[in-house]
């Protein structure tokens, strides 16, 4: 990017009010302009590939593909895309994932009031941002305290996609009382007291997905 040029943002998120809101705040930045806005990781990819942005400001929730996948996709077509993680969460098992895709920087939502501006200017002089050292130690901590064994992320998929714990079994040909082991085990890795919440928290945090099929990791 020329240095006198105006930085252009792509803004992906799917609430609408988010995205004004980041909209409004680059309209306030002489140096900084928004270039498009799309609301799921398939439009993410299409708008990135027309407008040619300077930086992307990545949600990680997207219907259809998730923000993980959009910042694979665009790499894949331009491996010097610049691209800011934004999340909900601390210690999100997709944000590893994302940063290990190549994106530059991430944020917790709540801290872009303060900190976004200095990122997209940090970014897009094509330096990649320090994470800031709570969160990098909230990630390092979810990583080693939620890890799953394929295995058992295998079950958690299959709990997911709604089967009993005998079904479970006879899907994964182990018995019905190994199963519930596995159970017990993902429970106390990810700290909740029943399948369901196990799943919840397991969605959430990224360690799987509703489009998971092998549910490996």
């Amino acid at each position: 990017m020329n240095p006198n040029d105006s930085i252009g943002v792509l803004i992906v998120d799917d609430h609408p009010l988010l995205r004004d809101g980041l909209g409004a705040l680059l309209s306030t930045q002489s140096d900084m302009h928004l270039v498009g806005e799309a609301a799921d990781g398939e439009q993410a990819v299409d708008c990135y590939l027309r407008l040619h942005p300077d930086v992307v400001l990545m949600d990680l929730q997207l219907p259809g593909i998730d923000g993980v996948e959009a910042i694979v996709r665009i790499r894949a077509q331009d491996p010097k895309a610049r691209i800011i993680v934004l999340t909900t969460y601390r210690g999100d098992v997709r944000a590893v994932r994302a940063l290990q895709a190549g994106a530059s920087a991430y944020l917790l939502k709540d801290m872009l009031r303060h900190e976004l501006i200095d990122t997209i200017r940090s970014v897009a002089g094509g330096r990649r941002a320090a994470i800031p050292a709570q969160l990098a130690a909230s990630i390092a901590a979810h990583v080693v305290e939620d890890r799953l064994s394929p295995r058992e992320t295998e079950v958690l998929v299959h709990v997911a996609a709604g089967m009993s714990n005998r079904r479970v079994g006879e899907q994964m040909l182990i018995s019905e009382q190994t199963v519930k082991a596995h159970m017990k085990r993902i429970m106390e890795k990810l700290g909740v007291g029943d399948r369901t919440h196990a799943v919840t928290m397991a969605l959430r945090r990224g360690i799987i997905s509703l489009d998971d099929e092998t549910g490996e990791r």
